[in-house]
Order: structure tokens, then C-alpha cells, then sequence
């Protein structure tokens, strides 16, 4: 429940003094979001140049903290409290002017530290009851300041110190809460009263590491201890100053140290291709046609079973080869042109490589004498350090603060001793003890000593703490009060006020470090660490408070737009707010050192500690007043958990703050900030000092005595399981599914429905989570992955997720990486058992590995959680050793170069581009000269050394992508072509291709081969990545343009390319049956993923058949609109001219009923894994993805799976959505606006691809022409040439062509190949009046001859192989319909198919098909069908299906429903079909007879029983 609870209103505000408001904005600089003014710009040079005398004497990193006798410390209070605190406070000792104002400096970071710390008191308590406090005035001392001064009052605690040296300190309830963290008063027992107010907040301390109590320094030294000098000395620590990053390197340490260098088992150095579950209904009786590579010479033919090991083949090569020396395990078997090795425990028909390529595969036979591979970690690489703040970018800046912040110290140091000394010779000389005659030298070393203390808070964040500031404070009135103010009995000699205020001003110093220390990351900190503290316990019963102290550092364009500033508290868990209070008191910029807002305010939240959940999430929003609109404007923000490692934040804490937009309160986790980093503006916040501990609830299981819930219940249960996810569940839904939890199992539910259903996450609540939790069997490992999104921050249910997903295979959880590097957002800690997992299976999978790299340098470019990604990243370098590492390291130099000169291109003038990209591909030359080889960022299986520079290019879109052709490093590879795209977001196309193909992966095990190309495509960075290229594979637009300006309207467009491209029977058919399946697989896929802006620039075709789309960048349901319309009209693409293909022109109507059938398969298998599929979607939800980022999105993809469907109802769904696309007209009215569109602008502009690659339709030399002769001449209609053409593998086929063909094919030659020299062609006025025939015969085989023998270049052209292989006379295409893509029907009996279920006393029954039906007069019918169900009256019981317009084969896939058919045993369906009122066929179906859910052919009588 959320609550909004406001803290009390202080009716004074505080005001900036004009003169001060004014020298603020004159002395303060900029500071804007993305700069951070850390105070380095000068300092340096300046200490260099001005490092004193004393310099030499100094330790280094060490800065002297001068001791005293008399040294104490100062009372703090501030206006605003409870009067009585005040009168009691100001009863015991007179406050000087300058201290009863506000507080306005850093308080509270950590207690003061003694200079002797072996004289502290180590049983000291803090017991300071705090109320709220107000001020409006700066507390800087004021240099006309009364004679009750703070020395005076120093002199007037001595007495009462000097009585009990083993004091307590305590505090007095005046003093803020911020305070006693450095606060250094000394105050005797008696005085020491409890306040009895209910809000309490406990002095803070400093977390340290472990889980040991706080070290804190006792602020006091009692009187009878000699002066011992001591110092503060800064050490390097690696590892960094902050605990979490220092345990999160020891773990990560640990992980790499259980995978040994010489452990070959998971160190093999070698990229192993990746398996599935083998697809037995696939494979069952499949072999392989392999060719096997032996000593890159020998080649010998294998044809194994599918189910045939790895290891087995290997035996059986050996076997053959006779070779008795190695056995199977000393070889390995890899792809030829691919560093990737076969498993050689795995099946060769369970590796992906398998499944996807048809054709003969070449491997390789290797020994296995060179393990480990090049890739492998080395025994250096296991006994390296992991520093993680050395390897991440972002915090090289600590190390800057490191060096600058011993260079300070020293000056200070310096500038310390010398003004003691000053003071020590002045008194030995006999001189005044007052300062009135005290040199100008004297003056000028106090204001360098200033100026040194100002610099180190400069370089520690520019965070003034109050402590620094009334030490400075006291050195200023020293200087300055004249020799007449000082009474003669003074007990503390000048000298040893100097020393007093020098100490608090070291001390001070120290403490400032060591906070810092704590707060940030940094690679130092104070040598001395203070001792610990003891704490008190409040009780889990009180509420929620803590004290917002002040934001540090405000930058100059803040102060000069607004006059001041508030801020709100946020409670947060799991995205959903808890509970939320709102600071009302605006409170002004105050410049010290730096510009700060001091609010000093007590939090308190309505909320008891044991009711906040553990992973509870604060967040504090600033807001500035605009000096304009008088309005609340946002400004910064900072996220932080209440209790990291199960315990309270204790202490004064400093938290950077981002200004970038709102925080994501959806997403708000302990990574989406790092508030340790640089930032414009520092917040502190102090929490009170207590020992509470998260611990586990324990609950006992009370389900001995529960009943069996009626059958009701429980279906009800199983309609509810079908939502998916609990993001879908309404409210009352999940009261219903929580309040019969007990009764959910795997069997009828899912485990993130019954845990998202909870009502709550009270103690109680959790626990029967717990309980449930502990109780489940999970059916599969995948079934956890919907734990691990948003809705589950509880760190055991995603501990149990993980349990589950470490029992995937490396090659299963790879499928599934993106997900899980995004659910790294909603983890507690980066030692959480998700990341360890990851990097666990990096460590044994350099696959994993590989694609976990690039996975996180992407994700570093979103909005949020880059810090955390960063530090994953560096972990996974170091895990991978420096073999692996260098290589991404190439990788990502190769990507940076390539951005070099993509926007090279982009920024060069259409003239000058060719040049420029020329010109540019000389720097990938130079970077292969430089590193040899490097592996290819999309497949790391594939390595590169060089750059085919003829063969780059670039593509006209608006994007302007390059097309980078590699030279493969295997010297039996290919060259490897990809595409560099820069700016656009590859993100969404690698999530949509990560689903089909995770779908591809479901229809193989479901022994469906889709014929699905899933290319490979990775986002690189912003904008920026690589696609994969499909070989000869073309546009669908190309397609159209090749038939004129009308293509994309023509039925036959598709079928005659195909035709002109598969020129025997095979090929063609070959061809159509890729087509089938895989237009049937993409239609499911865009469907479900509702993918948009589909024209036929982004469908492709190969020329052996494969259709595929590219270009995802609109999915799920985001259409294109022009003029408020849609461009995406129809479902998905199937237009009537696919049809026509897979019809054969209409010659084989049954083709499409048997498409129908695929799509409707497929769609119901994918089905069944629609949890899987809403999951992965659920878990990219907050990837900044731009399609995919809310609720709605998913209820579009859910809408589109219908999992509460049957797979009937499914069948019917799909089947309109077939439909209703092919008869969608606007598709191809699109297509045709977009070829008109791309045509003009090709006109327009050259290609440059085509000049540039030598793209000029230059085909493979396995289809060129041997020779074509002409065989005889007719004149049926025109006159033509019969034409035999011999292909290169001697088969023959026949053509015929006229002779203005002939002519048209020359001229088309001429401007194709204007720079060649082509045979001449024999014109008709060439010819005799006589016998021209018998010319024209020998004169055109004469220049055919020449055309196909002298210029490889054109015998090879499209052009060429167009003219005499297209349109074959002779096997002619319209043979095909013998293609088995379905059942054949040689009886030409007309017969429709049913599927009859019964169920709950309903009768369905689905019309699916019927064939072979004509009207009496044999024409086609526009067929409907009507049901009877007998003996019912017919009035009663009619049910009738839509028509199907003029078709022989009509497909329906519609259902018809009877309800209250208790039994079927008497009924009769009469099944009758017309042409509107025109009879076709009947037939009366016996109920009790038929075979129930299966589909049944049924024979059409011609008349009615």
C-alpha cells in the first residue's frame, strides 16, 4: 500500500545575503551534466611550483596532524530546535556568533579521529537523540565576530574535561543528526540527557568491509596524554577503496581460479559448433552426403546416419584410411573454411551446421596434437591480479585524485610545519604570546594552509565537510583577534590554540579522506583505520529515518536559473511505490569552498523496518524553483537499496547525482545509478547507526489439511495459466489464482503466475512464496526464466531461476543470452548466482563468451546500468585470459575503424564517395598488416586477414551501409562479405532473429524443416553494427523491376524468375518446395511478431528458392502511417502472386490447401511455447528497445499466439489470416509505390556498388553454357529459332527465340559491355536476297559460338544465361505438378475434410478442405457448406460456413459448434454443399462411427439422403 507522508513545514526559510549570493555567481564556474570538476585544471602545475622549504623533511603520501594538550573539539547547534534542548545547551556554555547559525557544510561522514589512537576510548557510545532542524544563515565565521568567542568557550569545557578522562560523548538533542559523525564535542555524563522524542536518528558511521562492525575514532584526547605526533598516510589499494567493487574482484578471482589453465576440459583454446536436441522425427532414417579432407589432400566421400556419433565417424575415417596409430580421440573433424570443431560426443545431425546446410558438407581431419587451441588462458594468466578499477575507463579519473590529492597533502603538510614552527621559535625568542606584531609571512602561511585545504576538497569531490569549516574558521579568528581580547590567565597559551585548531583541521582532513574513501571508488585510502564502534539497536519496529543533509557542489547554471531548492523520497520496490514524502522547505545555494544546499532534514517514512521488503529501493529526486515560472523543475536524481548485503545503510554516506531525465521507477534497481561515479552534484545522506539484519522468516507448510478444490477450480486454474505472465493477469485474476495457490502445479500453471499473483511482499506473503517456491517441480529449466524479470527482485526466487538455468547446456543458455544480460539489471549485487553463471559458462564456452562480450559493450550505450555492465565486462576480460581478451580487443579496433569510414562515406559528396570508401579500405589493409588475423565480431568461428578491395562497396539507401568483403585466413574458406550499418538500431533486428530462430529450433524437433535462412546480425555500439550476407539472394523489388514498371502488379512475376533461374525439373522443383516452407514459416513469424513496414525492398529471395525477410526495425503491430493511414495492411505477406507460384499458375489448387496446412502446423507448434516466447520478450521490456517497451506489447504478441485457443480454434484463426492477406490489395499497391520510388532514384544515380564490386550480374561458373546451336527454323505464328543449348555438365535443353530477340540480346551486350570488343552481330541488312534462312543459320551460330567462348565475362552474364536457358521447350515446367508437396488425387472424386470433436457435451466440428467439386454444368462453384444435426429439427440445428468464390479446391478451416450433445449415439450430421442455392454435393456422417480429432476425407454423394 503507498503512502504520501509530508515532513513538518518550517515557517522560516533561509536567505542568501545579497553581497554573498553575488560573489557566489561571480567565483563558481559551469559545472554542466556531462563534465565533472574534480578541481585537477590547476592545481597540479601550481603545487609543483610552490612546494616549501620543508618539503624534503615530509614522508611521501603523508600529511602530519599536529597534537596538543589541550586539543578538543567544537560544539555544533543549529536554530530551529526544541527550545528546551537550546536552553539546556546554551546554559552549559556560551555559543559564539558564528556557530548559531545554519549548518550548511558536509557533517557527519565519519566520528573524529584521535591522533593517538592507542589512548582512545574503545567502549564509547553514541547516544544523541536528534529532532529536526532549521537555520538561515551561513555558519562561516564572521570576522567582527563578539567577544564570546569559541576559544572562549574552549577554555570554559577545559574543567569539565580535565574531570573524567573516560568519558562517553554524547550529544545534545541540538545537535543535528548529521553532526556527531564528526561532530568532536566533549560534554560531561551529567549533561548527557537522553531527548525522549520518537524519531531517532543514531550518529552515523562508516560501512566497512565484511560483515565486522564499523571502525569509528573516538573524538576526543584526554588532557594528561603527551602531545605524540601523527600521521595520515594514503596507501594504494588495487583492489579499490569500496567494499562491494573489492568483494565483487575477490569473487570474480575465485570463479577464474576453479577453471585451471591445464584443465583441457574447459580450457580447450577452440570454438565448438553449436548442437541441439537431436530431431529424431527429422532425422530418423536421414544420412549426410560429407566430404572428408585428410592431410588438406586426400578426399574421401562418407554417406553416415544423421544419430551417427562424431567420435564413431572419426573411427571409421581412420578405419578406412588404415591408419593404426590414431585413435578417435586424438583427431577432430572441422568445417572446412571455419575455425569451429564438431563435438565429438554429439551426433552429427544434433549440430546446427547439419540442420541448416543440405548440401555435401567439407570437413576437415585434424590431429589433436595441438590442444590447447590458440585461444586458451596460459598458466600467466592464472596467477593474474584482477584490479577491476584499472581495467574500467570510467574510473581513471580516481587515480588522476590520487596523485593530485599526495601532492596537496604535501604542500599542506609543508605549509603545517612551518607555521609551527614559526609559532614554536616566536615563543623560545621570548616574543607576546598575541599575535599583534606577528609578521606578514606568518599571515601569508595561514592563508596558504587554507588555500591547501580547499585544493584537497577540491580534489575529494569539491565536498566541504563542517568540520573543515569551523577549523578554518577558528585559524581565521586566530590570525585576526588582537592581543587586547585575551585575558592573562588564559590557560591555553596561543601556541597551543594553534596546535588545537591545526589538529581538528588534520583530523578533519583525515576524515574527509576516509569517507571519500568509502563513499567512492578510489585507489587509495587513509592507512589508519578507525577502531569500531558499538551500535544500538532501535528495534524492527520503528519506522523508517533517516536525516537529508545537503547537496554539494551545486553547478553555477543551477544557481543562476533558480533561487533554490527541495527534494522528494521515493520507496520503491519492484518497480511499484511504496511510499513517498515530499521536503516543502526550499532552501537557497550557500557558498563556502564550494556551492552547497543545506537542508539538514529528518525523514521519516510511516513504515516500520520489518515491513520494508529487502530489496527495498530509495530514491531522492531534486527539484530547483525556476526564478522565472516560480515552478518546481526537476533537476537530479540518485537510487540507492536500503539494505545491501541484508543490512541497513549506517552512517553518513555521499551519493552522486545524475541529471539525466526522471528515473525509471519501473526499473529502479541497485545498478541503475551508480552513485559512486562523477556526477555534477553530490548528495549526503546520514542513516542511523544500527545492527539490524535481514533474517529469513520461517514459516511452517500448513497444507496437510487442505481439500481438493471441485474440477471448476481447478480448470479455472488452467484457463488462468494460459495469460503467460503475470504482467498480463488483471487484479481480480491474481486474488483468484493467489487464493488457490496451494493447489498449483506444474501441470496447470506456471510458477511466475502463482509468485506474480501474490498480493504483496510483506514478511508473511514472502514466506509462502518461499514455501511454493521450495515445493515446485519445474517441468523444464526454461520454465524459470520468467523469474528473473522486473516483477521478481526477491534475491532467493532469482537464486532458485538461476539453479534452474544452470541446467542448460553452454549451446541451450546461449540461445537465450540477451535475455539474461538484461536481467543482470534486476539483481541485487554483481555477485549475485545470475552473473556468476555467466561467468562460469564463459569460462568453459568461447561461443559464450565471444557473443557475452559484445552482448555488454552494447548495453553500455543504454540510458541505464552502464556502470554495472562495465564491471561485468572487465570481469569477463579477465576470465577470458589474454589470449581471448587481445582478440576482442581487434575485434573492437576493427569496429572502430569501420564506423571511421562509414561516416567518411556518409559525410563525402555523391561524386567523391567511390574515391573516399577507396581510399579509406586502405586503413583495414593496414590494420590486417598490423595484426595479422582477427576473428569476425558476427561469428568467431570465422577468421579474417585481409580485405577484398574490389569487392567493397556501398549501398544508396539513406543509411549509406558498406559492403565489406573479407579475405577468409583459411585457406579452404571463402571470402566473407558483410554489411556495416551506422545509424540504425540492430538491437530489434537481433531480438527478432533470436526468436525465429529459436522457433526454427522448436519446428526441427518437431521434425519440421521450415527452410528458415536466419542471418546473423550484432549491434556493435549506438546506431552502429554487422549483418550478415545472404549469397545470391536478391530483393523481391529487383524481382519486379525486372518485369517493367507494372511487376510488382503481375501474377506471374515470381514464377518466371524462378523459372529463369532453375532451368531443369529438379532445380525448379527444388526450388518451389524452399519456397513453400519457407513463405509458410515467415508468414507465422511476422504474424505473431506483428512485423511492419514489409514492401518488397525488405523480402528477399534466393535462387534456390529461400524467402526471407530483413529490416525489423517495425515490430509488433507498429505500422508505418501516411496521411493517418497504414501502410501495413494485411496481416502478413502472402500475396496473390506467391500464390500463383505455389499453385503452379492454378494448375495445382491443392498446393494451396496443403500451404494452408504447413502455416497452420507451425503457428499451432509455436503455440505451444508461447510462455517462452512472452518471457524473452518480458525480459527485454526494459532494453530500450524502441518497439518493445510496455504491457501493450506484449498483449499484442499474446493476442497473436491466442494460447487459450485449441489448436482448431487456432487453425480457423490463421486460416482467415491467410486470407485475408491474399486478398489485401494495398500490399501490392505498395510494392508497386516503392518500385516506382526506387526506380526513379537508380535513374537518378548510378550505383555505385555496381562500378565499384564488379556486381555486374556475373553468375557462378557451374551454370555456364557450353556451346547453343540452332537447330531448325519455324514459322508457326513468328518466326523462331529452335535452339539446343549444352550446359557445362553436358545436359542439353531446348529454346526458342526470334531473331528480334537475337538483336535486342546484342544491343543489351553493347551498353552492358561498352569497353569490350563483342563479336559483330548479323544485321538483316547483312543478308542475301536469297537462301537468308540458310545465312541467317550459319551467321548466328557463328556469333553464338563467339558470345559463349571468348569473353568469360559475358558468357557469363545474366543476360547471356537469361536468353538461352529461360523458357525451356523441352521439360517443361508445367510437368511439376508431380512436386509432393501434399497428397495427390488421381480419382478426381469429390470429398471434403472434417475434424469432429466432442467434448463437455459440445460437438465441433472444423470444415477444412474440399476437392474436386464442380457444378452439373462443370464449372467452378463459389461453394459454402451447411450441417444438419439429426433427428433436431432443421430450423434448429443449421449451421452453415462462409463461400469460397469459383473454386475447385476451396479451403474453409472454419468450425461449427453444437451445444448440450450430451452423447453422440443416435445423432446424424448431414453435411451439405452449394453453390448459393445451386446443389453440389452431401453426405450424411453417423456420429457414433467416426474417429474422433482426426482429420478425415468424406466422399460427396450426389444427392441428398
Amino acid at each position: 500500500m503507498a503512502y504520501c507522508w509530508k515532513t513538518d513545514l518550517n515557517p522560516r526559510e533561509s536567505h542568501e545575503d545579497q553581497h554573498e549570493h553575488q560573489e557566489l555567481h561571480s567565483i563558481n564556474q559551469p559545472i554542466f551534466p556531462g563534465q565533472v570538476s574534480l578541481g585537477f585544471d590547476q592545481l597540479v602545475e601550481e603545487i609543483n611550483n610552490k612546494i616549501p622549504l620543508y618539503q624534503s623533511e615530509i614522508e611521501e603520501n603523508t600529511v602530519f596532524v599536529p597534537s596538543s594538550p589541550n586539543w578538543d573539539s567544537k560544539k555544533h547547534s543549529s536554530d530551529g530546535t526544541q527550545q528546551t534542548a537550546t536552553n539546556e545547551f546554551n546554559s552549559k556554555s556560551s555559543e559564539p556568533s558564528c556557530h548559531q547559525v545554519r549548518e550548511t557544510a558536509v557533517i557527519g561522514f565519519r566520528p573524529s579521529v584521535l591522533p593517538n589512537p592507542q589512548n582512545m576510548n574503545k567502549e564509547s557510545s553514541w547516544g544523541n537523540s536528534v529532532g529536526k532542524h532549521h537555520g538561515a544563515d551561513d555558519y562561516r565565521c564572521n570576522i567582527s565576530a563578539p567577544p564570546s568567542t569559541s576559544l572562549h568557550k574552549i577554555n570554559s569545557q577545559k574543567e569539565l574535561e580535565n574531570k573524567n578522562h573516560n568519558y562517553h560523548k554524547r550529544f545534545e538533542s541540538s545537535t543535528p543528526s548529521i553532526y556527531p559523525s564528526f561532530s568532536t564535542d566533549f560534554m560531561p555524563k551529567e549533561g548527557n540527557k537522553r531527548n525522549r522524542r520518537t524519531n531517532v536518528v543514531e550518529p552515523p558511521f562508516r560501512l566497512f568491509k565484511g560483515s565486522s562492525p564499523p571502525r569509528l575514532w573516538e573524538s576526543s584526547w584526554p588532557k594528561n596524554i603527551e602531545p605524540i605526533d601523527c600521521s595520515i598516510q594514503l596507501i594504494e589499494v588495487p583492489q579499490g577503496s569500496s567494499v562491494s567493487l573489492a568483494s565483487f574482484c575477490d569473487k570474480v578471482k575465485k570463479i577464474r581460479e576453479s577453471y585451471h589453465a591445464a584443465d583441457i576440459s574447459s580450457n580447450s583454446g577452440k570454438i565448438w559448433s553449436t548442437t541441439t536436441a537431436f530431431p529424431y522425427q527429422l532425422y530418423s532414417n536421414t544420412k549426410f552426403s560429407i566430404n572428408i579432407l585428410i592431410d588438406n589432400s586426400t578426399q574421401l566421400h562418407f554417406m553416415p546416419h544423421a544419430n551417427c556419433l562424431v567420435k564413431d565417424l572419426i573411427a571409421e575415417i581412420l578405419h578406412f584410411c588404415a591408419n593404426d596409430q590414431l585413435f578417435h580421440k586424438d583427431c577432430l573433424l572441422s568445417l572446412c573454411g571455419y575455425e569451429e570443431f564438431l563435438q565429438n560426443d554429439h551426433s552429427l545431425g544434433s549440430h546446427k551446421v547439419f540442420q541448416k546446410d543440405k548440401s555435401i558438407i567439407q570437413l576437415n581431419l585434424q590431429k589433436n596434437k595441438e590442444f590447447p587451441g590458440k585461444l586458451s588462458r596460459t598458466h600467466e594468466d592464472d596467477h593474474s591480479p584482477f584490479f577491476l578499477n584499472q581495467l574500467l575507463e570510467f574510473m581513471h579519473i580516481w587515480k588522476i585524485s590520487r596523485q593530485c590529492l599526495s601532492t596537496i597533502i604535501k604542500k599542506y603538510d609543508s605549509h603545517l610545519k612551518y607555521l609551527l614552527k614559526t609559532q614554536k621559535d616566536a615563543e623560545k625568542k621570548l616574543l607576546p604570546s598575541n599575535f599583534s606584531n606577528v609578521p606578514n609571512t606568518f599571515k601569508k602561511n595561514v592563508e596558504n594552509i587554507i588555500e591547501d585545504v580547499k585544493n584537497i576538497c577540491s580534489v575529494l569531490g569539491s565536498v566541504e565537510t563542517k568540520q573543515i569549516t569551523d577549523a578554518v574558521g577558528e585559524l581565521k579568528l586566530i590570525l585576526q583577534r588582537k592581543s587586547e581580547n585575551f585575558h592573562e590567565g588564559l590557560e591555553t597559551s596561543t601556541k597551543g590554540l594553534i596546535e588545537k585548531v591545526t589538529t581538528e583541521l588534520s583530523t578533519s582532513i583525515y576524515q574527509l579522506i576516509d569517507v571519500y574513501c568509502s563513499s567512492f571508488y578510489a585507489d587509495f585510502q587513509p592507512l589508519n583505520a578507525p577502531d569500531s564502534v558499538s551500535c544500538v539497536h532501535p528495534g524492527l519496529h520503528s519506522h523508517l529515518s533517516f536525516t537529508v543533509y545537503a547537496a554539494h557542489n551545486i553547478p553555477e547554471t543551477w544557481m543562476h536559473s533558480y533561487k533554490a531548492f527541495s527534494f522528494s523520497c521515493w520507496l520503491t520496490y519492484a518497480g511499484r511505490k511504496l511510499c513517498q514524502v515530499r521536503n516543502c522547505r526550499n532552501i537557497q545555494v550557500k557558498k563556502l569552498f564550494f556551492p552547497l544546499v543545506n537542508w539538514n532534514e529528518i525523514i521519516n517514512f510511516p513504515l516500520e523496518i520489518k515491513s520494508l521488503p529487502r530489496e527495498s529501493m530509495l530514491t531522492i529526486k531534486l527539484f530547483g524553483i525556476n526564478c522565472a515560472t516560480k515552478n518546481a523543475d526537476f533537476l537530479a536524481w540518485s537510487s540507492f537499496p536500503l539494505f545491501p548485503k541484508n543490512k541497513p545503510i549506517r552512517g553518513s554516506m555521499l551519493f552522486s547525482m545524475t541529471s539525466q531525465s526522471e528515473p525509471p521507477m519501473e526499473m529502479v534497481a541497485p545498478g541503475v545509478w551508480d552513485t559512486s561515479q562523477p556526477s555534477p552534484a553530490t548528495l549526503q545522506i546520514d542513516f542511523p547507526a544500527t545492527e539490524w539484519e535481514y533474517m529469513k522468516p520461517d514459516f511452517e507448510d500448513n497444507r496437510s489439511n487442505l481439500e481438493e478444490p471441485p474440477k471448476e477450480c481447478l480448470k479455472h486454474i488452467a484457463r488462468l495459466s494460459q495469460k503467460q505472465s503475470p504482467l498480463l493477469l488483471s487484479e481480480e485474476k491474481r486474488r483468484y489464482l493467489w487464493f488457490y495457490r496451494f493447489y498449483c502445479n506444474n501441470e496447470n500453471c506456471s510458477l511466475p503466475l502463482v509468485l506474480g499473483s501474490a498480493p504483496g511482499w510483506d514478511e508473511r506473503t514472502v514466506s509462502e512464496m518461499h514455501t511454493i517456491l521450495k515445493r515446485w517441480k519445474f517441468s523444464h529449466p526454461l520454465e524459470a526464466l520468467g523469474l528473473l524479470t522486473s516483477s521478481f527482485p526477491d534475491q532467493e526466487i532469482r537464486d532458485v531461476a538461476v539453479q534452474q538455468l544452470d541446467n542448460l547446456l553452454n549451446d541451450e543458455l546461449l540461445e537465450y543470452l540477451p535475455q539474461l544480460v538484461q536481467a543482470i539489471k534486476f539483481e541485487w549485487n554483481l555477485e549475485s548466482p545470475l552473473v556468476q553463471l555467466l561467468l562460469h559458462r564463459s569460462l568453459q564456452s568461447i561461443q559464450v563468451a565471444h557473443q557475452l562480450y559484445w552482448l555488454l559493450k552494447d548495453a553500455q550505450n543504454e540510458a541505464y546500468f552502464k556502470s554495472w555492465y562495465q564491471k561485468l565486462l572487465a570481469a569477463l576480460q579477465f576470465c577470458a585470459g589474454k589470449a581471448l581478451s587481445d582478440e576482442f580487443s581487434k575485434e573492437m579496433k576493427l569496429i572502430k575503424i569501420l564506423g571511421d569510414v562509414g561516416e567518411k562515406v556518409k559525410l563525402a559528396s555523391d561524386p567523391q564517395r567511390q574515391e573516399v570508401l577507396k581510399k579509406e579500405i586502405g586503413r583495414l589493409q593496414e590494420f590486417f598488416q598490423y595484426v595479422n588475423t582477427c576473428h569476425l565480431p558476427l561469428n568467431p568461428a570465422l577468421c579474417i586477414k585481409g580485405i577484398d578491395h574490389d569487392a567493397c562497396s556501398y549501398f544508396t539507401s539513406n543509411a549509406l551501409p558498406l559492403k565489406i568483403t573479407f579475405i577468409n585466413a583459411n585457406p579452404m574458406g571463402k571470402n566473407i562479405s558483410i554489411i556495416f550499418k551506422a545509424g540504425d538500431d540492430l538491437r530489434q533486428d537481433m531480438l527478432v532473429l533470436q526468436i525465429v530462430e529459436m522457433m526454427d529450433n522448436i519446428w526441427l524437433q518437431e521434425g519440421l524443416d521450415m527452410q528458415m535462412i536466419i542471418y546473423r546480425c550484432l549491434s556493435t555500439g549506438k546506431g552502429q553494427g554487422l549483418v550478415q550476407m545472404v549469397p545470391d539472394a536478391v530483393t523481391l523489388a529487383k524481382i519486379h523491376r525486372s518485369s517493367g514498371l507494372m511487376g510488382p502488379l503481375k501474377e506471374n512475376t515470381i514464377r518466371k524468375w524462378f523459372s529463369q533461374h532453375n532451368h531443369l525439373k529438379a532445380d525448379y522443383e527444388k526450388a518451389l518446395r524452399n519456397f513453400f516452407y519457407s513463405c509458410a514459416g515467415w508468414c507465422v513469424v511476422t504474424f505473431i511478431l506483428g512485423v511492419c513496414d514489409r514492401h518488397n525492398d525488405n523480402i528477399m529471395l534466393t535462387k534456390s528458392g529461400h524467402m526471407f525477410h530483413i529490416d525489423f526495425g517495425k515490430i509488433l503491430g507498429h505500422a508505418q502511417t501516411f496521411g493517418g493511414i497504414k501502410r501495413d495492411r494485411a496481416p502478413f505477406i502472402f500475396t496473390s502472386e506467391m500464390e500463383y507460384f505455389i499453385t503452379e499458375g492454378g494448375k495445382n489448387p491443392q498446393h494451396f490447401q496443403d500451404f494452408v496446412e504447413l502455416c497452420c502446423r507451425a503457428y499451432n507448434i509455436v503455440r505451444r511455447h508461447s510462455r517462452l516466447i512472452l518471457n524473452m520478450l518480458e525480459l527485454m521490456l526494459h532494453a530500450g528497445l524502441p518497439e518493445l517497451s510496455g504491457i501493450q506489447d506484449l498483449k499484442y504478441v499474446y493476442n497473436n499466439l491466442r494460447p487459450q485457443d485449441t489448436d482448431l480454434e487456432a487453425t480457423s484463426h490463421f486460416t482467415r489470416k491467410i486470407k485475408e492477406s491474399l486478398e489485401c490489395f494495398p500490399v501490392k499497391l505498395n510494392n508497386l509505390i516503392h518500385t516506382l520510388a526506387q526506380m526513379t532514384a537508380v535513374s537518378s544515380t548510378k550505383s555505385t556498388s555496381q562500378n565499384f564490386s564488379q556486381k555486374s550480374c556475373m553468375l557462378s561458373a557451374t551454370r555456364s553454357i557450353r556451346r547453343a546451336t540452332i537447330l531448325r527454323f519455324s514459322k508457326k505464328t513468328r518466326a523462331l529459332y529452335l535452339i539446343q543449348v549444352t550446359h557445362s555438365n553436358n545436359e542439353t535443353s531446348l529454346t526458342e527465340k526470334s531473331f528480334e530477340e537475337f538483336s535486342k540480346l546484342h544491343s543489351q551486350l553493347q551498353k552492358q559491355f561498352a569497353s569490350l570488343t563483342l563479336p559483330e552481330f548479323p544485321h538483316w541488312w547483312h543478308l542475301p536476297f536469297t537462301n537468308s534462312d540458310h545465312k541467317r543459320f550459319r551467321d548466328l551460330n557463328h556469333y553464338m559460338e563467339q558470345i559463349l567462348t571468348e569473353s568469360y565475362e559475358v558468357a557469363n552474364s545474366d543476360c547471356v544465361l537469361n536468353f538461352f536457358l529461360s523458357e525451356p521447350v523441352q521439360q517443361t515446367l508445367e510437368e511439376s505438378s508431380s512436386l509432393l508437396l501434399g497428397e495427390k488425387f488421381p480419382d478426381k472424386m469429390p470429398k471434403v475434410q472434417l475434424v469432429i470433436s466432442h467434448e463437455d457435451a459440445k460437438l465441433t466440428i472444423l470444415v477444412k478442405h474440399m476437392k474436386n467439386i464442380h457444378l452439373p454444368d462443370g464449372s467452378m462453384p463459389s461453394a459454402h457448406v451447411e450441417f444438419y444435426l439429426l433427428p433436431y429439427p432443421s430450423e434448429v440445428r443449421r449451421r452453415k460456413t462462409k463461400s469460397v468464390s469459383k473454386c475447385t479446391d476451396p479451403t474453409y478451416n472454419e468450425i461449427v459448434i453444437y451445444n448440450e450433445v450430451t452423447e453422440l449415439q443416435g445423432h446424424v450430421l448431414m453435411l451439405i454443399v452449394k453453390s448459393k442455392t445451386t446443389f453440389v454435393g452431401a453426405i450424411n456422417i453417423q456420429l457414433c462411427s467416426v474417429p474422433l480429432n482426426e482429420e478425415k476425407w468424406y466422399p460427396l454423394g450426389n444427392s441428398i439422403i
